[in-house]
């Protein structure tokens, strides 16, 4: 099993001051940065093998790496348009996903507990699998995943209305693809960054392969188990206050 770990993005959105910015990545919560925790519990699930698809400031994610002491242990690919946004990242990271055996793709922003690891990356696979949270906030900011008798059939910040489905919660951001999906997510994702949509978010390539109904997905989950995207200064704080102590508290 692969993890391919999505961490080029600037985080416009966190407003950090120019002298000050870093990748979200690099956020550090109880004194962990959040690719540490992401690596620790890769480690502790027998993930070997990792890719990270870098681009701002790839220097620092690259020095944290080598005070990890894991610089040697970790596959980097670089997007240097990562302006672009992360399909463009999934474009760039094609050869690893398509290398063989199952990938777990992953948003490197996210502050989680181990259960949602373990939900991910339990059984020996070929799998493909998604993560849903039942309980989420109301809006346009959560990617949102509609089910039908166990079948996800919607995946997007913004719904059809009249969209008719048995179960609703937001997508972590982590999927699961066995080797024949990891191909098809690649070539699904090359034909959008040949047609002039590499700005789009790679959801979007994941949602056409759920759409085109070609591969068995399962759907996982994990309400209940804290975690936190973190996009926004308000979203950081949360992280830092009601996320954290839950994680301390239940691992």
């Amino acid at each position: 099993m692969r993890a391919i770990i999505l961490a080029a993005g600037r985080g416009s959105r966190l407003q950090q001051t120019i002298d000050r910015q870093l990748p979200k990545c690099l956020l550090a919560f109880g004194g962990r940065s959040l690719l540490e925790r992401h690596l620790q519990l890769l480690e502790a699930a027998g993930v070997r093998e990792i890719v990270l698809a870098l681009g701002f400031r790839h220097e620092l994610v690259e020095a944290e790496l080598t005070r990890l002491g894991l610089r040697s242990r970790v596959e980097i690919v670089l997007n240097p348009r990562y302006e672009l946004g992360s399909m463009l990242t999934v474009h760039t990271a094609a050869e690893p996903l398509t290398r063989g055996g199952d990938v777990l793709l992953m948003d490197a922003d996210v502050l989680y507990h181990p259960r949602i690891m373990a939900a991910l990356t339990a059984g020996h696979g070929p799998v493909n699998r998604l993560l849903i949270d039942r309980e989420f906030e109301a809006g346009e900011e959560p990617v949102k995943v509609c089910v039908v008798a166990g079948v996800p059939i919607e995946l997007r910040k913004k719904l059809e209305p009249g969209l008719q489905y048995d179960t609703i919660g937001e997508s972590v951001g982590f999927f699961r693809f066995d080797e024949l999906a990891s191909r098809r997510l690649a070539a699904i994702v090359a034909d959008h960054v040949a047609s002039s949509r590499a700005h789009l978010p790679h959801e979007e390539a994941v949602r056409d392969l759920l759409c085109e109904r070609s591969q068995r997905f399962e759907v996982c989950d994990v309400t209940g188990a804290p975690w936190i995207e973190i996009d926004f200064p308000a979203d950081v704080a949360r992280a830092a206050d009601e996320v954290l102590p839950q994680l301390e508290v239940q691992s």
